[in-house]
């Protein structure tokens, strides 16, 4: 009897034993089980959260990307717009540079024209004081070169219109540089003191039919006048350039500047 009750007992704390030992495994399990729960929840939260972050960075690169393409559109449309407006600009300027060169052309025209005319002028002084020589009244305006005479030595008196013989043979020498510079004219100017042009009209006339008539000097290039010389009286011999053939240079000039 007693020893069916050690066996019994025995076997009972066997069985107490075992499920104890059992009940151990089995929280222990639940334990590892919960463990790797927590874990995955762990990494599952961690994963969440990077792909936010993921999401967030991917974000962030798409609006810079469309920032970028954005800026580079403005750009590309600023570089067309400068393209336009320096295409513009070049043209402008070529324009002015055309301009400008045909204007340097007309220009040219004349400056070379004055320059031959002071050139011609020069030449005019000096042959006009080798022929009448250092006495004679010989001066220079504005390019313009004058030879200046009295009334007597050319009329005999002031009022006289009829060139004397001594006259002839000086004025033969004012024909002698006009005949030396082909290109040139000359103005016989009648002065007055008095107010009246009728005189010296009519005597700047004589020396201007003499010098076409009896010295052979073309009547294109003799011209006639009279003014009010103030307290002076007397003829001015003006020899200068040809104003209309100058002119018509000049207009030459222009035409063949803008072709």
């Amino acid at each position: 009897m007693n020893f069916k009750l050690s066996i019994f007992t025995l076997l009972f704390i066997s069985c107490l034993s075992l499920h104890a030992q059992r009940k151990s495994d089995l929280i222990n399990e639940v334990n590892l089980l919960k463990a790797k729960l927590d874990s995955t929840n762990i990494e599952l939260a961690s994963s969440k959260k990077n792909g936010s972050v993921n999401a967030e960075k991917a974000a962030s690169f798409e609006k810079q990307v469309v920032d970028l393409q954005n800026a580079n559109s403005t750009l590309l449309k600023n570089l067309n717009s400068f393209a336009q407006i320096s295409s513009k600009n070049s043209e402008s300027v070529n324009k002015a540079l055309a301009s400008l060169e045909e204007k340097e052309k007309q220009l040219s025209v004349f400056t070379d024209a004055i320059s031959s005319h002071d050139s011609t002028a020069v030449v005019v002084l000096t042959n006009a004081k080798q022929t009448l020589g250092e006495n004679a009244k010989i001066g220079v305006s504005n390019g313009v070169v004058v030879i200046s005479n009295d009334l007597t030595s050319l009329y005999g008196s002031d009022i006289n219109t009829t060139i004397t013989e001594e006259a002839k043979a000086w004025l033969q020498k004012i024909a002698t540089v006009l005949s030396a510079n082909p290109k040139t004219t000359i103005t016989v100017e009648g002065l007055s003191m008095t107010g009246d042009l009728n005189t010296p009209t009519l005597q700047a006339t004589s020396i201007a039919n003499y010098l076409t008539k009896d010295m052979s000097i073309a009547k294109d290039r003799v011209n006639v006048n009279a003014k009010d010389g103030g307290f002076k009286e007397g003829v001015n011999f003006k020899i200068h350039p040809n104003y209309e053939a100058f002119y018509l240079m000049a207009r030459e000039g222009i035409k063949n500047g803008n072709k």
